[in-house]
């Protein structure tokens, strides 16, 4: 079984930082690219930034490019955002998501954590 969990969320000012974390955990033989989506009150789910699996490229939606640094630690199975400037529109619930194998023989699939939230507010 295999488990995403998120944490680091929380209320926050506008123009300051959060910094989210997913760790993996379970029956992992291998993970793909790691993600963060975030979904905000009445809007459907929406992605954020990716990483690949080296760590050495890395994409985000244009809302966030130059704000939100999305990382991760292999050796710890975990992905990190590190989000600054934050901004009020930045509010939503944030999920994990990781593209990974159980066993040598599954294929790809991906997981999901259950979400952290974000709220940026004065």
């Amino acid at each position: 079984q295999v488990q995403l969990v998120e944490s680091g969320g929380g209320l926050v000012q506008p123009g300051g930082s959060l910094r989210l974390s997913c760790a993996a955990s379970g029956s992992i033989f291998s993970i793909n690219t790691m993600a963060w989506y975030r979904q905000a009150p009445g809007k459907e789910r929406e992605w954020v930034a990716t990483i690949t699996r080296s760590g050495s490229t890395a994409n985000y939606v244009d809302s966030v490019k130059g704000r939100f640094t999305i990382s991760r630690d292999n050796a710890k199975k975990m992905v990190y955002l590190q989000m600054n400037s934050l901004k009020p529109e930045d509010t939503a619930v944030y999920y994990c998501n990781a593209e990974l194998m159980t066993d040598y023989n599954t294929g790809w699939r991906a997981y999901w954590g259950q979400g952290t939230q974000v709220t940026v507010s004065s």
